[in-house]
């Protein structure tokens, strides 16, 4: 009987079959698929990956082979000696292994470039030196009319003219805010002085103003001033006259030169200053000519081909725009050709240049004062605080109120270069905020004039001294009205790439200033060009909004409800801050943030940066509030550190035994703290991993910074 046939024997009968002949359908290689139910990668997950890391530890990883080859040449060369320790081994740490450490380290010092611009004044030096040099931050270049002509010669500070064109009487040259203002603090400071049972005379301000009114000025020839100025000194012929000038050569030239020249000030208010300038290209050129004439007259370099032996550290504000430090980074690896480069901030550099590891910063500046809590050698993000006033507003405010009194030299104008260096003189000589000091003193000074003879002049003054810097309190008094003009009208913000959100960095303390000074209802759009009015009407809700968390020491101020619509069962004082920052990120770019001028007196400014930086951890809040430290020019009036602990402890008497302010140790000038810091912070050669090469600038640009900066870029 014959069996079933299957069916692969049919096809084989009928030739159907299938055959392999194991060729491969296509030539092109297969891919597994991903599971997608766990898929995993490494890309960017390791550091060998990272190309500045990558470098970082080849370049640690060469320094420890280079020790070593340093080491073993040392002992080779060293006498043969027995070896001391009981098991036979030579002790690797002995004289001549340290020698070559040691020598490095000095080197390091001596090829370093600190430098620390400002507002007014540029601080520049080796890391080496002991302080460094200080330069103003100023270029003049030529031009048809200096500073004080344009405008049709108008004076700084402004005065108001009758229909005549002439001047209005002194006691109402500034206008009725002012003089309200100024009313009601001299009215104030005579009710504490009594309180504190200390003597006034009555008629003290009626004894300035006639002494004042009827002086003369004595006249000293020129030959016979002791103290006369070297001005600037120009050839005869003013086609051969300099294109610029820079530092202390710009300032002391003529206002009436032949040929004119106008002085530019790249950094205002913190920021560049966008408002004297017609191109963003012109601004970056100013800043690279300022630093390189810098370099080359104080520091010694001047061939552009040794700056790459040279390392450089930078120093930046806490609360900086992204712009500005990436053109920095552009002109100092590009333009300047540093071969290392790394940044600092402000506030971390004092603390370097201080030796603190914890505590509460402020840097009272010309015109800008910053505030940041400093933890373990970290700058909390969230406690950085900017506000656009300094020194020089407390210089423009004792000059009104000196001119208010009838100061005998009545055309006194600040943007008269020769008249700024007298005001700033008289201010350094005479402002005070020790109460004992306060009463009818005489004074003079020299006015020293190009090609003029010296005139000498006496004035009588009384609180006007206590005053102007008491406006650090009350910055009301102060002329806010064109600190915005030209903010963004030639280097815009910076947007993410992937939401086009702003990402200039911001803090939870910063913001609650912006919302508390802001209205209720939001301005229009139609003042995002930067004429903000003067924030001194909003100067009630401030209180109030500080008084909330006065009366409850340890939480922290919650964002008002027009900015953060944070629920109020939100238990952590952390919650409220966080949300509204989120918030604010995650709405589309409105100009509203870049309308209000950050303007808040300074005792509550630095309470509120204090709570902001603890967040309600009674331990750190006491070691920030003991560990208050003043750096800046500003910081330097007498009296400035009592007046301001003893209004500390009136805002949160609950701490008050713990509040202390600090100064800078070892007799450091409170002005050079930032660039000592810096100094000290590039001489640390194991622990600095942020210094960024030519080979990472030359690959990434400026996105190395993510990778070679402390805070988060």
């Amino acid at each position: 009987m014959v069996g079933k046939k299957s069916g692969k024997a049919l096809l084989r009968e009928e030739g159907l079959e299938r055959t392999d002949n194991n060729l491969e359908l296509t030539s092109w290689p297969s891919v597994t698929p991903i599971n997608q139910k766990n898929y995993y990668t490494e890309y960017l997950k390791r550091d060998d990956q990272i190309l500045a890391l990558r470098l970082q530890n080849e370049e640690r990883l060469n320094g420890k082979v280079r020790d070593h080859k340093d080491r073993d040449r040392a002992l080779a060369l060293a006498p043969k000696v027995e070896p001391t320790g009981s098991n036979g081994d030579v002790d690797m740490e002995d004289e001549p292994a340290g020698e070559p450490a040691e020598e490095d380290d000095q080197g390091a010092g001596s090829k370093t470039i600190i430098i620390h611009p400002g507002s007014q004044n540029l601080r520049i030096g080796l890391a080496s030196e002991p302080l460094p040099k200080t330069i103003p931050m100023v270029i003049a270049r030529r031009s048809k009319q200096s500073e004080s002509e344009e405008g049709g010669g108008e004076p700084r500070p402004k005065r108001i003219r009758l229909d005549g064109g002439e001047d209005e009487a002194p006691e109402r040259a500034f206008g009725d805010e002012f003089n309200s203002q100024y009313s009601q603090m001299s009215t104030a400071l005579k009710v504490r002085m009594r309180n504190n049972k200390r003597r006034l005379l009555p008629n003290s301000k009626e004894l300035v103003v006639n002494y004042n009114r009827r002086h003369e000025p004595d006249t000293i020839s020129e030959h016979n001033d002791p103290h006369r100025i070297d001005w600037t000194e120009l050839p005869a012929n003013p086609e051969k006259a300099p294109e610029y000038f820079t530092g202390h050569a710009a300032t002391r030239l003529p206002d009436d030169s032949k040929p004119r020249y106008r002085l530019y000030w790249p950094l205002q208010y913190g920021w560049c200053n966008e408002k004297d300038y017609q191109s963003r290209r012109q601004l970056y050129q100013d800043i690279f000519l300022i630093l390189k004439e810098a370099i080359r007259s104080q520091v010694g370099i001047h061939r552009r081909k040794d700056y790459a032996q040279y390392d450089c550290v930078f120093v930046i504000p806490d609360l900086y725009d992204r712009t500005y430090v990436t053109s920095c980074l552009e002109v100092l690896m590009q333009e300047l050709g540093f071969g290392r480069l790394c940044f600092i901030q402000e506030s971390l550099a004092a603390t370097f240049g201080a030796g603190y590891t914890s505590g509460c910063v402020v840097d009272i500046g010309a015109q800008k004062t910053s505030i940041c809590c400093v933890e373990e050698g970290m700058a909390i993000e969230n406690s950085r605080v900017n506000l656009k006033f300094g020194g020089e507003d407390v210089t423009e405010a004792f000059t009104k109120m000196m001119l208010y009194d009838h100061f005998p030299y009545s055309d006194i104008n600040l943007k008269r270069r020769y008249d700024f260096i007298l005001a700033e003189e008289l201010k350094k000589k005479h402002c005070t905020l020790a109460e004992v000091d306060i009463s009818v003193q005489l004074y003079d000074f020299h006015l020293r004039a190009p090609r003029q003879d010296t005139r000498r002049y006496q004035f009588k003054t009384y609180d006007e001294v206590f005053l102007a810097p008491m406006g650090l309190f009350q910055p009301s008094i102060f002329d806010n009205s064109n600190k915005l003009r030209g903010r963004h009208k030639l280097i815009p913000r910076s947007y993410d790439l992937y939401d086009s959100s702003p990402n200039d960095p911001v803090s939870s303390a910063q913001q609650e200033i912006y919302e508390t000074i802001l209205p209720v209802s939001p301005p229009s759009n139609g003042l995002s060009n930067g004429d903000a009015p003067t924030p001194s009407r909003e100067r009630p809700q401030a209180f109030s909004h500080l008084t909330r968390f006065r009366e409850d020491p340890d939480a922290t101020p919650r964002s008002s409800v027009a900015g953060s619509p944070a629920p109020e069962t939100s238990g952590t004082p952390q919650a409220n801050a966080e949300n509204g920052l989120n918030g604010a990120r995650g709405r589309s770019p409105s100009p509203i943030r870049e309308d209000p001028l950050p303007v808040l007196p300074l005792d509550q400014a630095i309470l509120l940066s204090i709570a902001h930086g603890a967040r309600g951890d009674e331990r750190k809040t006491k070691d920030f509030v003991s560990g208050i430290m003043l750096t800046g020019g500003g910081s330097l009036t007498p009296g400035l550190h009592t007046h301001l602990e003893q209004r500390l402890k009136e805002l949160k008497p609950s701490i008050s035994k713990d509040i202390m302010i600090g100064t800078p140790p070892r007799e450091l000038d409170a002005q050079v703290v930032v660039w000592k810091g810096g100094s000290v912070f590039g001489k640390l050669s194991q622990t600095n991993d942020t210094w960024i090469g030519q080979l990472e600038w030359d690959r990434l640009g400026s996105r190395v910074l993510a990778y070679k900066t402390i805070w988060a870029w």
